[in-house]
Formats: C-alpha cells, structure tokens, sequence
C-alpha cells in the first residue's frame, strides 16, 4: 500500500520514544523572549530539510539536533483529538519561542476528525467526518470551521504568530465513495476559509494516493468550486527530496507552495541523539531567498571571489585591493581613496587592522587574514537551506581558504554543505556541514 504519513505509526512511536545522549555539544540557544513577544511567521520562506514525529523532542535533543543534523523544518502535533500524543509534555509557549528564536521553522499540525471512510481501525471508533449531503454537507463544513477555531485557540497559546501556515492532517480513506470523498472536500474547504478569515496560511497534509490526488482533482476538474488549501503536504516515500510526486501534476501548488514527506518511519542519529522521524523537503513562501546585499564605498568594490590572493606592495589584484580597501574603511583603520593601489596608506591600514586584532605585524595581507575579515560580526549557526548575510560571509572565507570556489549567493545550497564538510573534514572537525560555534571560530582564526 502506498505509504500514507507520519500517524499511521503514532502509537509504534510512543514506544520507540526519544533517545537522548549527552554530546557536551555547545548551544547557541540564548534566554528566549516572552513566548508571543517577537515571534516570526513559520515556516515562512525556506527550501531545505524538515522533520516530524509523533512527540515534540525534548530541548536538549533539539539543540543537539540544530548543531548537527540538516533539519531546519520541523513538523508538530498541536491540537487534534484524534492524535495519538494528545500528551505534548515537551510542547509549550517557551519551547515554540526558542526553537523559532534558535532558527527553526515549525510546521504546526491539527489531527481531528477523519474521513468517514477512513481505512484505520483506530479512526473508526473516534468523531469522523459528517458524510450526509444535506445542505451540500453544511454538518461536514460545519466540523472544518470548529476544527479550526479549536487550532486557533491552541496554537495562539503557544504562540505561533498570525500569518503562519497552520497543517490538516487527513489520512488515507477510500475516495472512491463519493459522500465519504465529497464530505471531506467540504470539511477541508471550511477549514481553509475560516484560517483564512483568522489571519492564517491554510495547509493539507495527506496520502499523495488519496487526500492531496483528490485535492488536485478538484482544483482541475471543479475550479472555483472548493476554496483549496494555500500549501500541501504530500506524502509519498519515493525516496526523492523534492516536491514532486507522480499522484500530482507538476502545476498545482507551485512554485514553493508544497512539503513532500519522502520518507517515513525511521529513527535516524545525530551528534548522539535519536529520533524517530519522517523526512520531508520543505519549499514555502519564496523558497530560500538572500536578502539583498547593501553596496559597498559607492559600489566601487566587490568582494565575492572565487579565490583570494596573497596581497603586497606591487600586486597586479587591483580588483581584490580595492575590495580590501573597502572593507578595511568598513573596520575604522582606512580613509584614503578606493582606488587598487596596494601604497603606504593601505600599508598602514593593515598594519593598523592586525595589530587590532592581536596579529603578528606584517605588510602583506594573506589568505588567512581574509577569512578573518570576512568572518568578522554575528556568526549565526547556518545550515542547509538557510538565506542570510552570515552565509555570505561563510562562502567568502571558504573561497579565501583554496577548499572552494563558491558562486557567493547568501544560500546554503548542496555546494556549500560540501563546502563546509571538506572545511571541516580537513581541520579535524566532525563533518556535519552545519556552520556552528567551533567552525566560525576557526574560519575566524583564519585556519585551513
């Protein structure tokens, strides 16, 4: 049977739970503002890797978990009676804030009421669905709309901000009859209608074979008639991490509207700690998208490279000695023109910039001291699928330390992962790719 999600293994999973190792690994997670103070719209932009499972991880696990794994999505259960961990001791206004102020991006997901035709026994004996037609199925649209008021009420407790995507799960039923199919349209149809009216992103999760093929049917051959959900969740373990799937067109849901459930039920270890999950690929809102990059001293200088030279009086690298020029100005020690000559004022300056930073005195700029420039500021932990400036500032110092030649974008994609992997496979550092404390601290102490 084609797979069908994440809580056809709910009760198996209460029973594998959590394992939690200690790792001694160090958190950059910081004291987290009040619980509804500040906290971002999620899951907002993002193209990379996610996560769900049955209980939300304990602190300790996801802070080991954003040091080491790719994850950066992370799907959980918050309201539902029909969820098997009705019981979310780990789930609370706190937890929501640190894991949004830490980076994460949560995928909320309500678990009520099923399909009438439901094919799980345990579904059976719960509220289902309403399959009567009567008042074009006004008993169903009337459960959707209560269903959603129900996750308002949660997920504004726990703090989740308007404007993010909230998740209904529907597991795999029998489309093939037609009130059964046609009453869970209208429920889904209510539930999107009054997100919608509460300030919020309307999301599906479902079997690609049964909830997201119907979905797509209906917005093929009945356009206009049911108000279809903003984003779906596709499960569908074909093992590929992508958003496609072949029980959906390609120009539905697209782009960046869709999360593809890949592969499920496996418990999976990083940095010591296990957890078992479902892996998804997540690309929402705009994707993984850098903002743009101020100009620099007029626009005079550029400083994305694919390699950084050794710099001295004589150097033909105009280009790279304006870029410095620059970027010394950024750091106080350079006031002269931004003109690529490598003079007694640039002299200066770097000898000026390396006294301040505790290096040896020199006339000649290296590639070690480029890594250190590029690196100077907030150094976030930054992983697959993150979109920042800080990313940029990875990029660069990989450049300036000969393992790359990287396209300078400010996203983590595939390339920089590796990047960073052979960054830290050469320094001796366990190759995660995951940017964290202890590798900022050697591209800033200029190591390679």
């Amino acid at each position: 049977m084609h797979p069908i999600g994440p809580t056809c293994r709910l009760l198996r999973r209460l029973t594998t739970g959590v394992v939690a190792l200690a790792v001694g690994l160090t958190t950059t997670l910081g004291v987290a503002s009040p619980a509804h103070a500040d906290n971002p719209v999620t899951p907002g932009d993002f193209t990379g890797y996610g996560f769900d499972q049955c209980l939300a991880p304990t602190q300790s696990a996801m802070d080991t978990w954003w040091l080491t794994s790719p994850f950066t999505g992370v799907g959980i259960y918050v309201s539902g009676a029909s969820r098997a961990c009705t019981s979310q001791p780990n789930l609370t206004s706190s937890w929501i804030s640190r894991q949004l102020a830490a980076g994460w991006r949560l995928l909320p997901i309500t678990l009520g009421p099923q399909a009438w035709c439901t094919t799980r026994e345990r579904y059976l004996h719960q509220v289902r669905i309403d399959w009567h037609p009567a008042n074009n199925y006004v008993a169903a649209r009337t459960q959707g709309r209560a269903e959603a008021d129900k996750t308002i009420a949660a997920t504004s407790r726990l703090g989740i901000a308007k404007g993010s995507t909230q998740w209904y799960d529907i597991e795999a039923f029998d489309t093939a009859r037609t009130d059964c199919r046609e009453s869970a349209k209208w429920f889904l149809n209510a539930w999107s209608n009054r997100l919608h009216e509460l300030g919020y992103v309307s999301g599906v999760y479902s079997s690609a074979a049964s909830g997201i093929k119907m979905l797509d049917d209906a917005r093929v051959n009945t356009p206009g008639r049911f108000t279809l959900p903003d984003q779906l969740w596709i499960a569908d373990w074909n093992g590929n991490a992508d958003v496609f799937s072949s029980y959906v067109r390609n120009d539905g849901w697209m782009p960046h509207r869709r999360v593809h459930q890949y592969r499920g039920g496996k418990p999976e270890t990083f940095g010591g700690v296990t957890i078992n999950i479902d892996r998804n690929w997540l690309d929402l809102g705009r994707g993984s998208v850098a903002p743009t990059e101020a100009k620099h001293c007029g626009g005079a200088a550029v400083y994305n490279y694919p390699s950084y030279a050794n710099l001295q009086r004589g150097t033909t690298r105009t280009d790279q000695v304006r870029a410095l020029q620059c970027m010394l100005q950024g750091r106080g020690v350079y006031n002269g023109a931004i003109d690529g000559k490598y003079g007694d004022a640039t002299v200066a300056a770097v000898r000026a910039y390396r006294k301040s930073i505790g290096w040896q005195a020199s006339d000649t700029w290296s590639r070690h001291i480029w890594m250190q420039l590029m690196t100077v500021g907030p150094k976030p932990v930054v992983k697959y699928g993150s979109a920042r400036s800080a990313v940029r500032k990875v990029q660069r110092a990989l450049n300036a330390s000969g393992v790359s030649q990287l396209t300078v974008t400010g996203v983590m994609t595939r390339t920089t992962v590796d990047a960073v992997k052979r960054y830290q496979g050469r320094l001796g550092i366990r190759q995660y790719g995951v940017v964290t404390p202890g590798t900022w601290r050697a591209l800033n102490a200029g190591r390679f």
